[in-house]
């Protein structure tokens, strides 16, 4: 039986999230309050869907506050997906302490005779919500897959990070383009002369 489950999109938020940010390119694609709500736009699973003022009014009235509060958000969010692997029990306090102050609330669902539960918060705040989304997917990836599902990319040029849902989980890299790079460089390295 499984422990948790968790959305695909839900996850796929969570990574996105974080890598607004590329730390080695010095990058930031969070930085203003339009580029928020592109982002929201963008992921559905992150809109806040409490209430009918939510419902497409909230985006639009996002503010400097929100943003400051996504970027918050991001910093956890990033560090759970770089510490999980090497630091489960610290990665665990930190979604746990995120789910706190979202005031995330669970709740049970019901659609075409399939049951699910769903993480929300109680709060209008878009922050709040997309907390709740995205700690809790990792949380139930953690939960069903194991810590090692979640990490870092290994390409020595980039920083950004993933969740492996693979069968197998030997993802090492962010993309597949990273994986060619770290490909190709080995075999040039091998067919260099010394």
């Amino acid at each position: 039986m499984q422990d948790a489950y968790y959305s695909p999109l839900a996850v796929q938020t969570a990574v996105d999230l974080a890598n607004t940010l590329r730390p080695i390119k010095g990058e930031d694609a969070l930085e203003t309050v339009e580029q928020l709500r592109d982002f929201l736009d963008d992921h559905p699973a992150a809109a806040p869907t409490s209430s009918a003022a939510n419902q497409g009014a909230g985006l639009r009235h996002l503010t400097r506050a929100d943003l400051a509060e996504v970027r918050a958000l991001r910093e956890t969010v990033r560090e759970v997906l770089e510490r999980a692997n090497a630091e489960a029990v610290e990665a665990a306090a930190l979604i746990n302490d995120g789910l706190r102050r979202s005031r995330a609330t669970p709740v049970l669902r019901h659609e075409d005779d399939h049951w699910w539960t769903e993480v929300t918060s109680d709060t209008d705040r878009c922050s709040a919500h997309l907390a709740a989304t995205t700690l809790s997917a990792l949380a139930s990836v953690i939960a069903t897959l194991g810590p090692a599902r979640l990490g870092v990319c290994a390409g020595p040029t980039c920083r950004a990070t993933f969740v492996d849902l693979s069968r197998n989980g030997s993802k090492q890299y962010c993309t597949r383009t990273c994986a060619h790079r770290a490909s190709v460089a080995a075999y040039r390295s091998r067919r260099s002369p010394r």
